[in-house]
């Protein structure tokens, strides 16, 4: 058999010399970026040898006899996935990012996988695993000496380390200020950020749950009949591929004759679902959001069973990330294979095949909330039939750096428009019970999208860093005048503040109680969008 013979100390240097100069690319190449237009040659070449000193001494804590080998093994294969999801998405594996990779789906990890992405984990991660598992390390030297040797290697790497800060303390100061999400990009800190995870989602004792909003209650409406409104929650929609929102091209041909009221700028509360999706349901803002503390409190459709609306989520994405935990829960079942489901993942439209069934199965005021896969990529091409495709050509394919800007827009303007046309059938459904209900829908989207733009591709960057295709949000609203009258809404009031005011998923909770037309103490006026258009 294959045995690479070599000591510790050799060992941790290599290691430490392939993470700072080759799975560290993506930094050093944003560094190079950054410092273009700058005469800061040799303070860029400094950071790959400054990151080989760092994991010479964070390598060195991890170097114990049988458990060396399995962890290096790991950490050089997931930190090449990590490296490969950095230069070629810019995705940054932070807390947040660690939240939503874990607590995603199988069809959406599967959505990330091509001959690319494969070959290039194959070569950077697999390989480099496979001779690690080959290595046998010497130990024929005296414990002492080998001791010596590693501690002389770290010492070493301290003092380089050392020297090379104070030589470009300015340059680094400076860079770092300037762009604080730098240090996010260091591979791998995913691995940190993983354990900081698990940490607080397995081994911290979970808060005391706290019930809220409990003396919610229904205001009847003027015409006496129950409510039955849509709450369609998008995935991946950004507000400035919006054609009610001044985009250029008609991507919402569907709903262009319904009325719809589009909401200009609007916020997100986070970049990625794991993070969005609780806190837009949570009366928590976005300032002081806290998942424990949001997953531990009643959320807003709990506050509307307790006025005794019957709720039903269904989800086409993968999981309601808890926002669903005290009401009727059906999860699309993506393993199907029909006309709208390829065995990995279905089409919008699936939700609405048994919508009729579900409303006759619920009683009194009734809520359905639908979770849309919508927008999510890389595989936007899967998120539509191929006939509804109006722009052209299309990126038909998970590996979106090979496809031009062009396609690439095409492809998610595309899944807009599907979004559009899921939105206008079910409101074409709504329409069909305003004769025995008041009907309306909402519809916000948890995050935006990154096409390309800054070098950027998806979503998931740091909130703090993050560009407005990632934050801005579209939000609508389809208001029967039967709906307005019942529940005293001004319709043009709401136009004027839709075009006018500036709101974000802090505005959800309050809204949506307000616009259903359900009082609470829970309920904020000032983020009730619907408080001030009451007549």
């Amino acid at each position: 058999m294959l045995r690479i013979n070599i000591s510790m100390t050799k060992f941790i240097l290599l290691y430490s010399l392939y993470f700072g100069f080759v799975l560290n690319i993506p930094i050093i190449s944003r560094l190079m970026a950054i410092t273009a237009d700058s005469n800061l040659g040799l303070f860029v070449y400094s950071a790959p040898l400054l990151l080989t000193c760092a994991f010479v001494v964070i390598f060195s804590l991890f170097a114990l006899p049988y458990f060396a080998k399995p962890f290096f093994m790991l950490v050089v294969m997931s930190s090449a996935a990590a490296c490969y999801a950095t230069l070629k998405y810019g995705v940054l594996f932070d807390y947040s990012m660690i939240e939503n990779v874990i607590e995603t789906n199988s069809g959406e990890v599967s959505s990330y996988i091509n001959f690319s992405s494969m070959l290039y984990l194959f070569v950077a991660g697999i390989v480099p695993a496979l001779l690690i598992a080959f290595v046998r390390f010497n130990t024929q030297e005296p414990l002492l000496t080998r001791i010596l040797k590693r501690l002389v290697l770290v010492v070493v790497a301290i003092l380089i380390g050392l020297l090379i800060t104070v030589c470009f303390y300015k340059d680094y100061a400076s860079v770092g200020r300037n762009n604080a999400y730098l240090n996010k990009m260091i591979v791998p800190a995913h691995i940190f950020n993983t354990f900081k995870y698990l940490k607080n989602e397995v081994f911290t004792e979970k808060l005391t749950y706290k019930r809220q909003g409990e003396d919610a209650v229904l205001s009847p409406a003027k015409n006496n009949k129950p409510t039955l409104m849509v709450l369609i929650v998008g995935e991946t929609a950004r507000s400035m591929n919006i054609g009610y929102n001044g985009y250029t091209r008609n991507t919402n041909p569907y709903t262009q004759d319904m009325s719809i009221i589009s909401f200009q700028n609007v916020t997100s509360c986070g970049t990625a679902t794991a993070h969005s999706l609780p806190c837009m349901f949570s009366n928590l803002n976005h300032s002081d959001y806290n998942k424990s503390r949001a997953n531990s409190q009643d959320d807003v459709l709990d506050v509307l069973t307790h006025a005794n609306v019957d709720v039903l989520w269904k989800d086409d994405d993968g999981g309601d990330k808890s926002v669903a935990k005290g009401v009727r829960l059906i999860n699309v079942d993506i393993h199907q294979k029909t006309d709208l489901c390829d065995g990995e993942s279905c089409y919008d439209e699936v939700m609405l095949k048994t919508f009729d069934d579900e409303v006759a199965n619920m009683q009194g005021n009734k809520l359905i909330a639908m979770h849309l896969i919508g927008s999510h990529g890389p595989t936007y091409f899967k998120r539509y039939p191929h006939k509804q495709a109006l722009f052209t050509p299309a990126c038909n394919k998970s590996d979106i750096e090979n496809c031009t800007d062009e396609e690439i827009v095409n492809v998610y303007d595309n899944t807009i428009a599907y979004t559009d046309y899921v939105i206008a059938e079910t409101i074409k459904k709504l329409q069909d019970y305003a004769k025995d209900y008041n009907v309306a829908l909402m519809y916000m989207s948890d995050h935006g999208e990154s096409l390309g733009e800054k070098g950027l591709y998806l979503h998931g960057t740091p909130y703090a860093f993050a560009p407005e295709e990632q934050t801005h949000v579209p939000l609508f609203m389809w208001l029967p005048q039967q709906y307005l009258d019942a529940k005293d809404i001004d319709r043009s009031c709401l136009i004027k503040k839709a075009k006018q005011g500036s709101f974000s998923h802090d505005n959800l909770f309050h809204t949506l109680l307000g616009l259903y037309g359900v009082k609470s103490e829970v309920i904020n006026p000032r983020l009730d969008i619907i408080a001030s258009c009451r007549l």
